[in-house]
């Protein structure tokens, strides 16, 4: 893997070494995460964050182990981090430190006070909420470590507050247990029970929201470090809280030889697809129902698009066929009238997307290809084709097959968006793309050509999907090509989503990224256009992915900042979206022209923001500062599938 470490000039500058994200996961939506300097800066950051019943249903437990160093002498020193909402930022331990790095996909982090070094490092158990953070003794000594263990027990998208109930804790052996919920366990455990007001989220601030909470300083362990070696360690975890973990060190030990073997199963070309096939495991969880992939950290679950999106990347790239036949067949299984489910993040099962079912064909005809499973494809094939029936017969939101062309049309409610631009401010969509989006059918003549391979595969008569393709591929080609040397982005759109004197229909051909999909996808349904590629580039292209929008359009965003409402206004009106570098890159490739200029820009990010993975978005503007998401589940994919299909 990539050496991602920094020194005490990172370490001790606060906005750079908080602005730095790391991230350890328990392979079941729940996770520790927070920044290089020790300090909170999200409500979602924390040491045992315990995903529930869906990978999005999260709680914050554990927030935090606060170290303090006293001497002999009586001396103390503290090495934590805290932001309050007076401004002060207090205590300041980045200061001290002198490195921090990523050691197998691992946190550590390596304080000097003169000549004593200490270290921390932490890892989770795969398939269990449970946390270990382990102290270590690097050189001096003798010291006693402290460690104030600071907890709350509330939904992660939210706050706690001093004037609600104190948080119920009860004596366990080694430790305690916070609001029968979870248990933190350790050497020498002194209850103490105070609440901290005023903790202040400087990124919840400049989203918009409530960056204000108060947190329970539960208590405090305790032990000496005589001599280099010795170890401090606490565990923290949920679920069974009778069952005690395996000591600490082993926790971190066994999660540093899963992570090489995870490496290692991705045979990786280069320690750029090392990182990345380890970023990939991050997003492969293990629910009651199976695999599934959850989408961004740290607030996002599962949404069948992104999952389906991002499966060659996830799953094929990396080797995991096996986990990614059971996600195919538990995904198949949700569909209904021809729609695949999208979420259940808001607490119910979701069908609102007009792209996921179509994404779901690419990713099964991906998988059979590439898997050589033959049997998979045609074990889906009758659900395969029920896709086609329900597009053909017409299904929600007025989402069908147009009779006169046979592309893909979408209609619905003024309040829904239905493809991946599906960002709304007050209810209303941002970008609606009712009528015929050009991506959502250059997926559909895709996937009918896959279907035909699938189909014949099987030894079935696919002259009805033929005859399907053929009259879609046709009809894309005569319908998306614009004047302005470009594809439109949406055609036939009806006069009420572009209100331009009355007109019937409208083709819109703004410059946006979704066109690439006519040229990229495996059965693409056009030729590439090397003229045409060129254009897109000029018009969209950053060092960390394409635009959204280019920024000479109309109602162009160059900055995705601000409250929930200005950023969702800009969400798709020129924000820089990473995963779009893998449409792009195939493109160019189908175009025989070179690419690997195309990734430095991202693999240079890789130690920027979210370390050693992927983001969400970033500024359209330069510096194109990442945004969103620090990890991202389809940007990881796109990245890592782009690379290795050199």
């Amino acid at each position: 893997m990539i050496d991602i470490g920094f020194g005490p000039q990172v370490c001790g500058d606060l906005t750079a070494a908080a602005g730095r994200e790391w991230l350890v996961t328990d392979g079941r939506g729940g996770y520790a995460m927070g920044t290089v300097a020790g300090l909170r800066t999200r409500r979602y950051h924390g040491l045992l964050v315990v995903a529930g019943a869906t990978p999005a249903s999260r709680k914050v437990g554990l927030v935090g182990l606060d170290p303090a160093l006293t001497w002999p002498s009586g001396a103390q020193v503290r090495l934590g981090a805290h932001e309050w909402s007076s401004g002060d930022v207090d205590p300041r331990g980045f200061e001290l430190l002198e490195r921090f790095e990523l050691v197998d996909g691992l946190p550590r982090w390596r304080w000097r006070i003169g000549d004593v070094v200490v270290e921390r490092e932490l890892a989770m158990t795969y398939g269990r909420s449970c946390v270990a953070v382990v102290h270590r003794l690097v050189s001096g000594g003798p010291v006693r470590l402290d460690l104030a263990a600071v907890c709350t027990w509330r939904d992660a998208h939210g706050e706690r507050r001093a004037d609600g109930p104190t948080p119920r804790m009860e004596q366990a052996d080694g430790g305690a247990v916070v609001e029968g919920a979870f248990r933190i366990s350790g050497p020498d455990w002194h209850p103490e029970g105070q609440w901290w007001l005023g903790v202040h989220h400087r990124e919840e601030a400049a989203r918009g929201l409530n960056p204000d909470e108060d947190l329970w300083y539960a208590g405090r362990f305790a032990g000496m470090l005589e001599r280099p070696g010795d170890t401090v360690s606490v565990l923290a975890w949920a679920d069974d809280l009778a069952q005690e973990p395996p000591p600490a060190t082993e926790v971190v030990a066994a999660a540093r030889r899963r992570n090489r073997a995870v490496v290692a199963a991705a045979h990786p070309a280069d320690a750029v697809d090392a990182t990345l096939a380890l970023a990939a495991d991050a997003f492969v969880v293990r629910t009651a129902a199976g695999p599934d992939v959850v989408a961004g950290y740290p607030w996002f679950g599962a949404w069948s698009r992104d999952t389906m999106t991002a499966y060659e990347g996830l799953f094929l790239a990396t080797n995991r066929f096996d986990e990614g036949r059971e996600l195919l067949r538990s995904y198949a299984a949700t569909l209904s009238e021809g729609m695949l489910a999208n979420t259940a993040d808001t607490g119910r099962v979701e069908y609102n997307t007009v792209d996921a079912a179509l994404w779901f064909l690419h990713a099964v005809d991906r998988h059979v290809t590439l898997a050589d499973d033959a049997d998979l494809g045609a074990e889906l094939l009758p659900a395969l084709r029920g896709i086609v029936d329900a597009h053909l017969a017409g299904t929600r939101y007025g989402i069908a097959v147009d009779p006169a062309d046979g592309l893909i049309t979408q209609g619905g409610p003024p309040d829904v968006a239905l493809t991946w631009m599906d960002a709304r401010v007050y209810g209303v969509p941002v970008t609606p793309r009712t009528g015929k989006p050009v991506e959502v059918n250059a997926l559909w003549v895709n996937g009918l050509a896959g279907l035909v391979e699938l189909a014949q595969r099987a030894g079935e008569d696919a002259g009805d999907l033929i005859r399907l393709h053929e009259r879609a591929r046709t009809a894309f080609r005569a319908r998306f090509p614009a004047p302005a040397g470009w594809l439109y982005d949406v055609v036939d759109a009806p006069a009420p989503a572009y209100p331009l004197g009355g007109a019937a229909h409208h083709d819109d051909d703004l410059l946006r990224p979704n066109q690439l999909l006519a040229w990229s996808l495996p059965y693409a349904p056009m030729e590439p256009d090397e003229p045409m590629l060129r254009r897109l580039l000029a018009g969209l292209f950053t060092p960390l992915g394409p635009r959204s929008l280019s920024p000479d359009s109309p109602g162009f965003a160059g900055r995705h900042r601000g409250g929930p409402a200005e950023r969702d206004g800009g969400y798709h009106q020129g924000t820089v979206w990473p995963w779009l570098i893998g449409p792009l890159v195939d493109a160019h490739r189908r175009a025989k022209l070179p690419v690997d200029n195309l990734l430095v820009g991202l693999e240079g990010h890789l130690v920027d923001f979210g370390i050693g993975s992927v983001s969400e978005t970033a500024d359209g503007l330069a510096p194109h500062a990442a945004t969103g998401c620090p990890f991202q589940a389809w940007s990881v994919a796109e990245l890592l599938r782009a690379r290795r299909s050199r």
